[in-house]
């Protein structure tokens, strides 16, 4: 006895709306589980959609232009009772239950499984790979390079370079030079954003097959401390074996849990995807990613609105770059909301409409992104199948060489905690490998630095003087106005600055902070001097090009030693 199926779009990873550009079969046609039904589109890659199932096709539900999300209806199949069936449209967590699966396949088997690919876990297949061990690396998505590459690091500073030269265009206009305001065409903006990402993607892709890294699609979980479960989109699964693994799994943007499924509500993901240019726009969480969004936003037209529940915008950063940095973009907040609640979100038909606490009156809004923070992955990989420990928050703790509690499985990356940054994930991922090819690496940075990649830039390492303010350690702190370089003047930016802290017993720096363009750029040479030492002497005497911006982080340090010239003489005590 036969049964009719209907086949759907199983999980594409942050898609929406996705276009069908070719149909691979017809009415008639007999196909087995493996057969491409229709091939997507994304701005990323292609990608095949299979039919998960074996039989006969007695419906196609779709054409070439239509656009698909995932469930989605494909094709309605015939399937004989006698033969196994596999639902395309598996959830991605938890996999789908037995009974819903083609054959198995046959089990792969390696030396060190990487599951993520992300900055770290591509970073550690790659690094194995080159040290000699037969690498597996398994990621959900189609391309590689995880949130950071897809949809979250690139092209959010893709997005926030065009909107910074539209800013300086406007800001020319007090040095004589005029310019007609720009026409901003959103079409183009995130065709330029997909190929910045789809020469990375493309490149990893590249890199994977050159070193002979095994990329296998699929949700993995874990069945036991040496094999691991992979479920593909199509509902087919794999156990790979391993002799040992990296969890690289990465994190998820916290969604809060009041607010209602409407699509002007949006995670960074969907902010990314620039579907709209609200008039009005509201960011509930002060952090870094929000703000980076509003600059996005608000250079586009958006009057944006903030609200955050502590007692002040990018916490953890020292409050006189804040100060500057708000100075500088006010602008563009009609509110900045602190110590506020968010009470009630209700979507109409006219806006979506917010209650604050302390506000009477609940304020409208086109368009609601929320960054409230990241969730770590450890509990959706079934680690406790491997013995892996993992936390209630989803973080798994490990030693100074990326190891578990079991010794042949590592974790790096946003999985392990704070701070979920790329350029930590890369390193710890780099020792992680190295470590399970026999060396003896370990993660032992002083510091890691953090950048707000706002307009202006604010970056940060080590100890801040808040910091070391509220922890009673004597510092010593030195700070050189960007009011007084000639680069900063020429370039319109002589609010920024930059402040190194010293420690007084030792006279070594032990951190340091900038805010203004290319801050960033910048960080990188604080986070040296501090992992090699250096005290001011080292950093003062150390020639720094002029005219630059950079030549300030020297220049500060001359500050610290008393040398500076470039500066009125410090008052006589």
């Amino acid at each position: 006895m036969s049964q009719i199926r209907s086949i759907v779009v199983p999980d594409i990873g942050d898609y929406h709306e996705v276009p069908v550009i070719e149909i691979a079969c017809k009415v008639g046609d007999t196909v087995t589980a493996a057969d491409t039904l229709i091939t997507l589109e994304s701005d990323k890659a292609t990608l095949d959609v299979p039919a998960g199932v074996a039989g006969m096709i007695v419906e196609l539900h779709v054409k070439p232009g239509d656009k698909v999300s995932m469930g989605s209806i494909i094709a309605s199949l015939k399937v004989g009772a006698g033969e196994t069936v596999a639902a395309a449209a598996t959830a991605p967590s938890p996999p789908p239950p037995a009974s819903a699966t083609t054959a198995v396949s046959d089990d792969i088997d390696c030396e060190l499984l990487v599951l993520g690919a992300g900055p770290g876990g591509y970073s550690a297949a790659f690094r194995a790979a080159d040290l000699g061990m037969n690498t597996v690396l398994v990621e959900r998505y189609a391309t590689l390079g995880g949130v950071c590459l897809n949809v979250g690091c690139i092209p959010s500073k893709a997005l926030l370079h065009l909107t910074a030269v539209i800013d300086e265009a406007a800001h020319l206009a007090s040095a004589g030079i005029a310019f007609a305001a720009p026409t901003v065409d959103i079409d183009k903006m995130r065709a330029h954003k997909s190929a910045v990402v789809g020469k990375l993607t493309d490149g990893l892709a590249a890199m994977a097959k050159a070193r002979k890294v095994q990329v296998v699609r699929g949700v993995g979980q874990f069945i036991d401390p040496h094999r691991l479960e992979v479920s593909s989109t199509g509902g087919e699964r794999r156990t790979l074996r391993f002799k040992q693994c990296i969890i690289a799994v990465g994190s998820v943007a916290v969604h809060l849990p009041f607010l209602p499924d409407d699509p002007r509500i949006v995670d960074s993901t969907g902010a990314l995807e620039l579907r709209q240019t609200p008039q009005k726009m509201l960011v509930i969480g002060g952090g870094i990613i929000g703000l980076e969004m509003a600059t996005v936003y608000s250079t586009l037209g958006a009057r944006v609105d903030v609200v955050e529940m502590l007692d002040g915008l990018m916490l953890g950063v020292d409050r006189d770059l804040v100060k500057v940095w708000q100075q500088q973009n006010a602008w563009r907040f009609e509110r900045i909301m602190l110590q506020t609640q968010t009470e009630s979100v209700t979507a109409k038909d006219d806006g979506v409409w917010v209650k604050f606490s302390g506000v009477d009156a609940p304020l409208r809004y086109d368009m609601i992104l929320q960054s409230v923070g990241r969730s770590a992955n450890g509990l959706r990989i079934a680690a406790d199948k491997a013995g892996v420990t993992v936390s209630e928050r989803g973080l798994i703790p490990v030693d100074t060489q990326m190891r578990t509690n079991v010794s042949h499985i590592f974790a790096i990356g946003d999985v392990v905690g704070q701070p979920m940054l790329a350029h930590k994930a890369v390193h710890e991922a780099h020792v992680a490998a190295e470590a399970a090819a026999g060396q003896k690496s370990h993660f032992d940075a002083k510091v890691i630095p953090g950048v707000a990649y706002t307009q202006p830039e604010v970056a940060w390492v080590g100890v801040g003087e808040d910091e070391a303010k509220r922890n009673g350690r004597a510092v010593q702190i030195a700070k050189f106005p960007w009011a007084a370089s000639g680069r900063a003047l020429a370039n319109g930016a002589d609010y920024g600055f930059t402040k190194l802290v010293f420690d007084v017993q030792t006279h070594r720096i032990i951190g340091g902070s900038l805010i203004g363009p290319s801050a960033g750029d910048m960080i990188g040479e604080v986070a040296l001097a501090i992992e090699m030492g250096a005290d001011a002497l080292d950093i003062g005497k150390t020639i720094h090009p002029h005219p630059t911006l950079g030549e300030t982080i020297g220049l500060a340090a001359e500050v610290a030693h008393g040398g500076c010239t470039d500066l009125p003489p410090p008052r006589k005590k």
